[in-house]
């Protein structure tokens, strides 16, 4: 969509070219959040400061144009989406600093809340708010929402723990709270906005029962609306713009920076999943267990308990539940290990005879597994849920003594309306959240969702005096009820407060107010059917800070809802389609990062796959399956053409070698051609087998092909590469390791696997699935594989394509990457002469999906004063040859790595697999190469 109207234009001047974005694949990819809601905007801004933002909201101001800001679209309640401009202040608001020992942290607000509190951890300190998204939601969303989650309750959330904010309000003006003269910059900038905030404030301070009434609903959790404590709490306006910002959903103006006072992060946790006989019983122990000090109690419901009982780390008691079984999960936190011991002694005294099944652990990775399925909660229902329905999750609160009556009630009307609906939530904080599912196509559906939510705000109102919203934000399906929980008075307040901020109306059209009673029916999403891998996907975004082309093309989320919209338009737009190759099949790593994110493993790389497979010609699926069966020969021509490239590239420099790869990605396809990239490596030394095992022999080793002809990075200390170094620390530890000499040709499959050559693939796998059987005596000896992705694809992609033969042999052979191998079985028999001071680590994908990420860790601490392993390292995109073909893959991919690491010194770049090694390198220029190379000069005799 070309940026023909004179006011687009105007945007482009302010903000640049680059950052508007009109085509309609990015206009679709940004028209969808985690909540029931789709609109399209007409203009995606990418602001990379906040001057860009405040040129926007003149923009705005000036042509009658509406704005919303986005961060990570988690929202669940459509505070991230609009008609118009849509403001992405995610990208480029990625800053963070901790300040004095990690009681303060200031943070742009694209900073995912996660990473914020892995900064603050070694402080032992973290952010107040802590929801269920914090692996994917941001800061900036956070606060504006002023969500807060399991268990912050009113006391730590961002209102209360939000000491400051540098501020864009909608007239452009900018304001920093803390400043030392914010109230006469302010009087003088915004000198109306001013005299309505100190009338407003004057008001309710002259009236005592209304200033009471104010406090009591804001002594439960309370999203529904503005924080009008505010004029309370703040006596100057700079303090009370502070207040009434957090939580304002994105409506009054933009967070440019927020500073946080930071909470205590206790050491120790003692955590139980506990199963009790119904809803209200596991309830009604809540109040008790919070007096006993639990820091949480969340309660989960036997619909809840149901569709999350296949998420990795849900006790075995889930399995085998009856028809109304309830779920706690509570946990005590403490830096006292004998507190601990009192508060679990304490609370088995209170449940004895109560819980059915569960007992407390101080496991981490027991209670970390417990967490993940109440986090997973909401995925999992939307997953379950049928065909061609929306899942709408609403959240309410009640006073915390009357949880239990209201949850029982809550279910009573879901069921009433034939919703087969959870009830779960924060049960210290009286705070519920609950499901509904329906077809938005169905009129009648829509009707009866109608009906059920009148009645629930007439139960949370009218019965409990409750919130409607208790950390969601208002949104736009409570935006109708908002004068039926606070009044005409009290929401009057609201909208001249709205109107004294944004007297254009620029900020969240529909997200907070609206006269239309209807309006939470409008603007429904439909999810046609794509693909039975992608359906269960209910776009909560999860899955997107772990995505490698996230700040490139597109993301899962949006790869998923883009191939919905062209599933809506049929072959009405082909461009669209068409643009979709790139955007979503090409730069997709489909590395799987997608599918440990999502709590039920959605793997939209997998689906990327099918789809290069289905564009594949039936002349490239005869010629594939050939080059497979003859990969003895593509390794030898691989070496030869990799010496000459790195020798001319040594002799004339890499743009000739570039300039001829270029050409001939030109002639032949980017798809099919790699570049050539300055890091890549020369051939590595011939790998020799020795005869046939020897007895004795404890383990084989298998050099993966990958291995076999890329060597040594340019620039590393000497050419021993992973291959030669795995040998010789074995015999250093004394033990056997055979490396068979027949290794030519023997390749897992995995290149073909990712480029959707099933053929290939499956000759691939099973050649060395038979290799592997006869080397390692039918399956007696272990088998050590020298590649974290060969490793992960023998184990996990090889079965797929194997026959019932090969299954079986399969089955019976025990594979272990290298680096768990060395934890294992040569740490303890080798000695460090040559200890390193400080290595940085890069994780890859494939040790996230192996769970040996660990290992890495153990390898570098054993030849390492300090280990650096970044925050921000998530997959490096070169995903085998993928960085080769795109290289912006890999650029973009690692930036924040990249620049994380910038000023740190280190005396090695450690990771345990070759391509992903040498996309490191190319993006950042260090040397980074397989940590057993850096344990083998480490170990080496002294001198």
């Amino acid at each position: 969509m070309p940026l023909s109207s004179r006011p687009e234009q105007e945007l482009v001047t302010a903000v640049g070219a680059g950052n508007v974005l009109t085509s309609a694949t990015d206009l679709i990819r940004y028209s969808a959040d985690a909540s029931p809601y789709h609109q399209v905007p007409r203009v995606v801004v990418l602001a990379r400061t906040g001057d860009d933002v405040a040129a926007v909201f003149r923009f705005a101001c000036g042509n009658g144009r509406r704005v919303v800001l986005r961060a990570a679209g988690t929202s669940l309640n459509g505070q991230a989406q609009g008609d118009d401009i849509l403001l992405d202040v995610r990208r480029h608001f990625d800053r963070a600093a901790v300040e004095e020992d990690g009681a303060i942290l200031r943070s742009a607000p694209g900073v995912i809340l996660a990473r914020a509190n892995a900064r603050l951890a070694r402080y032992g300190r973290m952010l107040g708010p802590d929801p269920a998204s914090s692996a994917a939601a941001c800061v900036g969303g956070v606060v504006a929402n002023n969500a807060s989650g399991m268990t912050c309750g009113v006391h730590a959330n961002s209102y209360r723990t939000v000491e400051s904010l540098r501020i864009v309000l909608p007239s452009g003006t900018r304001l920093d709270t803390a400043a030392h003269d914010a109230d006469r910059h302010l009087a003088e900038a915004e000198p109306e906005l001013v005299a309505r905030l100190l009338a407003i404030r004057d008001e309710i301070r002259a009236d005592p029962e209304l200033a009471a009434r104010i406090r009591a609903k804001f002594a439960i959790k309370n999203t529904s609306g503005y924080r009008l404590d505010a004029f309370l709490d703040g006596d100057t306006p700079a303090q009370i713009v502070r207040g009434l910002l957090v939580g304002s959903q994105g409506t009054l103006g933009f967070l440019e920076e927020i500073t946080f006072r930071t909470v205590p992060s206790p050491r120790w946790a003692s955590t139980a999943f506990l199963r009790f006989p119904d809803l209200a019983a596991a309830a009604a122990v809540v109040p008790a267990l919070m007096d006993l000090g639990a820091r949480a109690a969340e309660l989960l419901d036997n619909l809840s308990l149901r569709a999350t009982r296949s998420i990795g780390g849900a006790p075995g008691w889930m399995h085998d539940i009856g028809e109304d079984d309830a779920g706690l999960l509570v946990e005590f936190r403490s830096g006292d290990q004998a507190e601990l011991d009192r508060f679990e002694h304490q609370a088995r005294e209170l449940l004895d005879g109560v819980v059915l099944h569960g007992t407390f652990t101080r496991d981490a990775r027991t209670a970390g597994g417990f967490w993940a399925v109440r986090k997973g909660l909401l995925t999992a229902l939307g997953a379950n849920r049928p065909p061609g329905t929306i899942l709408l999750g609403e959240d309410v609160c009640v006073p915390p003594a009357r949880v239990a009556e209201a949850a029982v009630a809550l279910r009573g009307i879901l069921a009433a309306h034939r919703f087969d609906a959870s009830v779960a939530g924060h049960a210290s904080a009286g705070n519920l959240h609950f499901t509904m599912v329906f077809d938005p196509a169905d009129p009648d559906d829509v009707e009866r969702y109608a009906r059920c939510v009148e009645e629930i705000v007439t139960l949370i109102v009218d019965r409990f005096d409750g919130s409607l919203k208790g950390e969601h934000g208002t949104g736009r399906n409570m935006a109708p009820f908002l004068e039926r929980e606070w009044g005409p008075r009290l929401t009057g307040l609201m909208r001249r407060v709205k109107g004294a901020f944004d007297p254009h109306g620029i900020l969240g059209h529909g997200v907070l107010f609206t006269d239309d009673p209807r309006a939470h029916l409008r603007h429904l999403k439909a999810l046609p059917a794509v693909n039975p891998l992608l359906d269960g996907c209910i776009e909560c975004g999860f899955c997107e800070p772990v995505c490698p082309s996230r700040d490139l093309t597109t993301t899962p989320r949006q790869r998923i809802v883009l191939q919905r919209e062209i599933a809506r338009r049929g072959d009405s737009d082909a461009g669209l389609e068409s643009e979709y190759g790139y955007a979503a099949v090409d730069t997709c790593a489909a590395d799987g990062s997608c599918a440990t994110a999502c709590p039920v493993g959605i793997d939209t790389g997998h689906a990327m796959k099918q789809l290069r497979h289905a564009r594949h010609g039936g002349a490239a699926e005869r010629v594939t399956p050939a080059l497979a069966r003859h990969w003895a020969t593509a390794e030898r021509l691989a070496r030869i053409l990799l010496r000459l490239a790195r020798t001319l590239a040594d002799l004339a420099g890499d743009r000739p070698v570039r300039a001829a790869s270029l050409l001939a990605r030109k002639v032949l396809g980017a798809n099919r051609v790699p570049e050539w990239l300055p890091a890549t490596p020369g051939p590595a030394p011939a790998v020799t087998g020795r005869g046939p095992r020897p007895a004795g022999t404890t383990a084989v080793h298998v050099p993966s092909c990958v291995n076999r002809i890329f060597g040594a990075p340019p620039g590393a200390p000497d050419a021993t590469t992973v291959t030669a170094a795995l040998p010789v620390l074995a015999g250093r530890a004394g033990i056997a390791l055979w490396t068979p000499p027949d290794l030519a040709g023997a390749c897992c499959g995995t290149v073909w696997h990712s480029k959707g050559h099933r053929a290939a693939h499956a000759h691939a796998a099973g050649d060395l699935v038979r290799r592997l059987w006869r080397w390692s005596d039918g399956g007696r000896l272990p088998i050590v594989v020298d590649a974290g992705s060969c490793t992960l694809g023998i184990l996990r992609e090889a079965p797929s394509v194997l026959d019932d033969g090969d299954r079986a042999r399969h089955a019976a052979l025990t594979v272990v990457d290298a680096l768990t191998w060395a934890r294992t079985d040569l740490l303890p028999k080798l000695t460090v002469t040559r200890r390193l001071a400080r290595a940085v680590l890069h994780p890859t994908c494939a040790m996230s999906h192996l769970g040996n990420t660990g290992d890495l860790r153990a390898v570098a601490d054993a030849l390492a004063e300090e280990v650096v392993e970044p925050l921000a390292a998530t997959c490096c995109g070169f995903a085998g040859d993928r960085g080769f073909l795109h290289r912006e893959l890999t650029e973009s991919a690692t930036r924040a790595e990249t620049a994380e690491i910038a000023g740190i010194t280190a005396d090695a770049y450690l990771s345990g697999n070759r391509p992903c090694e040498l996309g490191l390198q190319h993006a950042g220029g260090h040397p980074y190469e397989h940590a057993l190379v850096a344990l083998e000069r480490a170990t080496r005799p002294p001198q």
